[in-house]
């Protein structure tokens, strides 16, 4: 009884311990328009167009955010790197006149 007692609460132990995940890093200069687009990045577009809305907005000392703004330039990328699938994503923004 005691061993049975013993095993299952080892078992319990394993099954409880959080599994531990890989750190994902990823270059934004290289992502494309078509990775984007197809979801193949551990990021969703909306992840991606806040982070480069903060880099480029840091360059220039501007600390506002605009949801609204955010919301609109999500589906301008979207539209555009749907027609430029090979385009980066920083060079679409460019392309746009997103990234000022």
């Amino acid at each position: 009884m005691k061993t049975r007692l013993l095993l299952t609460s080892a078992l319990l132990m394993f099954v409880q311990m959080p599994t531990m995940q890989a750190q994902v890093t990823v270059d934004v200069v290289k992502i494309t328009c078509e990775q984007l687009l197809q979801a193949a990045l551990p990021l969703t577009s909306r992840d991606i167009l806040l982070w480069l809305s903060g880099y480029y907005h840091g360059k220039h000392d501007n600390t506002i955010i605009e949801p609204a703004a955010i919301k609109r330039d999500e589906d301008k990328l979207n539209n555009y790197c749907f027609v430029h699938g090979e385009t980066t994503v920083m060079d679409a923004l460019k392309n746009m006149g997103l990234s000022k």
